[in-house]
């Protein structure tokens, strides 16, 4: 995001466009305020700040209220501030994540080359899964998913599987918990079908899912049980590389 300067010489990070979605202003001072300590010392007063945020001392001192109740700021008896406890543990997950990307990646440029269509590798993140992995098809006609996009709970196979496994209610999300995996003809997209499975972790908790699209007039009644099957191997070879799984006893 590019950078620009306030007329007290505050440096403020301009906002993106947000492709129709409008941000939330308290939201959005609260990480301007975080973001001063990207290049700034450990510890800043609450001067240094308000003339590094551009906010002014009263608005900080209430975000900071929040900021502190929440783990992502902290005052020392000094009256300096600090970054808080959370955001080590929110980077600890970031970490995890980049670190399964050495497992995810290769399965998924496998199960490309297998099936000819995309792959890709949903996380759930609140109620939408986001698209933590991806390996495109190398065929001009294909759906269109970039790593990083957003998908909310129930819609397509993705969707329909971070649903069922993060508490989803109902036959349908009991079934998909069943079976572990789940076909979407046209569901997200008219022209667009979709089979995911679940990759679990040790103790049962959902890490992910896998999933493999394409257009739908290529998932036809021969090769969709077949990619349905790959699918399902792939989730399970995910479970197996990261420990899940046992390769002999498939538990």
């Amino acid at each position: 995001m590019a950078k620009r300067e306030s007329d007290s010489g505050a440096t403020h990070t301009e906002r993106r466009p947000n492709d129709g979605f409008s941000g939330v202003e308290s939201v959005e001072r609260a990480l301007t305020l975080l973001n001063v300590f990207h290049d700034s010392p450990a510890a800043l007063p609450l001067k240094d700040m308000a003339i590094r945020s551009g906010l002014t001392k009263s608005t900080i001192l209430r975000l900071a209220v929040s900021l502190e109740r929440f783990g992502y700021l902290a005052r020392d008896k000094d009256g300096l501030y600090h970054l808080g406890p959370m955001l080590w543990r929110l980077g600890s997950v970031f970490r995890q994540n980049l670190n399964l990307g050495v497992v995810v990646r290769p399965v998924l440029l496998d199960l490309v080359n297998k099936t000819g269509e995309s792959a890709s590798f949903y996380v759930p993140r609140g109620d939408i899964g986001v698209c933590l992995y991806r390996v495109n098809s190398n065929r001009l006609a294909r759906d269109h998913v970039e790593e990083g996009d957003v998908i909310p709970f129930g819609l397509g196979s993705s969707g329909q599987i971070l649903r069922a496994f993060s508490g989803g209610k109902g036959a349908a999300a009991s079934r998909i918990r069943q079976q572990r995996v789940y076909v979407s003809l046209g569901e997200r997209d008219p022209d667009v079908a979709g089979i995911s499975a679940a990759v679990l972790g040790p103790e049962e908790e959902l890490i992910g899912a896998v999933s493999l699209s394409g257009l739908l007039t290529r998932f036809t009644k021969d090769t969709t049980p077949n990619y349905r099957k790959t699918v399902i191997r792939t989730a399970r070879e995910i479970e197996e590389r990261i420990g899940a799984r046992d390769r002999l006893t498939g538990r």
